[in-house]
């Protein structure tokens, strides 16, 4: 699958019953596990020695990486997941979409809690927001089949607390950096809109290496903000990548740990070698990586 950019999500000690959970969701989906813990790990992380580390979650194409770890971090709103349920994947059956989203509705809102109420609103003639029994989002989007085409599954980001009205200058940020890049359509707030200043964006859309996101400032305050409980993965070819990325998106060298950094608005990233599950086989590879912040693939 050649898909630089992999949304990770991090799961308290069930990342397994959530891939057979988003595979009931989703037709076709397939959750495999990924890799697993060593048998020899630190004490701290004793509870899960021989057991799964990650899952690989694909929906229709589209990988995410499910995180097998405990209860420090849980997805939030400010990473949600938009589902464009367009009738031109349904042979331009306008019914048979409806029908789907409201079937997937329904199944990721058993156990979980609703922010938007499934209905007609100005942009979409049928939408809803949802936050599943794992606190992962999803906004659902019945599409109008005259529209660009875009892919089923684009993670949005939400600008809100700290970095509100901050998701245009991130969108020309993340583009300057990666290939195939572009910040697509916006649409502005018209007025002050809550924590919303007139003229930043109530939504937008932007390409990193070929894959779309979306993006909006929050039009009301919110309570969360980015977090390790959604991180993006980078897959990089050699060395002179991974530094390219790391030392462009690093701010926090507290959140520098395995690979993983925090960007200048505090999104999680993760910058790791294309490569890397051959790498971990090699022998004390998993302590190795403990012990570093950026990696490093010739120590290991």
């Amino acid at each position: 699958m050649s898909q630089k950019i992999v949304p990770n999500l991090w799961f308290n000690q069930n990342a397994d019953e959530a891939g057979e959970f988003y595979t009931d969701v989703f037709p076709g989906a397939t959750a495999i596990v990924g890799a697993q813990y060593p048998e020899d790990v630190p004490d701290w992380q004793a509870d899960f020695s021989g057991r799964t580390l990650t899952v690989d979650l694909v929906i229709d194409g589209y990988l995410l990486t499910l995180i097998n770890a405990g209860d420090e971090f849980r997805p939030n709103a400010s990473v949600s997941f938009m589902l464009n349920f367009d009738p031109l994947r349904f042979d331009g059956d306008r019914d048979a979409a409806r029908a789907s989203l409201d079937e997937t509705w329904a199944k990721l809102s058993d156990g979980g809690a609703v922010r938007m109420e499934l209905g007609e609103y100005p942009f979409s003639p049928c939408y809803g927001w949802v936050e599943d029994r794992y606190g992962v989002n999803w906004q659902l989007l019945l599409a109008n089949p005259e529209g660009e085409p875009r892919p089923f599954l684009i993670p949005q980001l939400m600008f809100c607390g700290p970095v509100q009205n901050k998701a245009r200058e991130a969108a020309e940020f993340y583009t300057s950096l990666f290939p195939e890049a572009e910040v697509g359509f916006i649409a502005e707030y018209p007025t002050q809109t809550g924590p919303a200043d007139a003229g930043s964006v109530m939504f937008g859309e932007f390409l990193l290496a070929g894959q779309w996101f979306s993006m909006m400032d929050s039009g009301v305050e919110q309570d969360v903000t980015f977090s390790c409980g959604v991180s993006l993965e980078v897959r990089v070819a050699d060395q002179d990548e991974l530094d390219h990325y790391w030392n462009a998106l690093t701010t926090a060298p507290e959140a520098e740990v395995c690979g993983w950094l925090a960007d200048r608005y505090g999104l999680s990233w993760q910058i790791v070698p294309e490569n890397i599950g051959e790498l971990m086989q090699r022998p004390g590879s998993y302590t190795k990586m403990m012990e570093m912040k950026k990696l490093i693939i010739a120590d290991f």
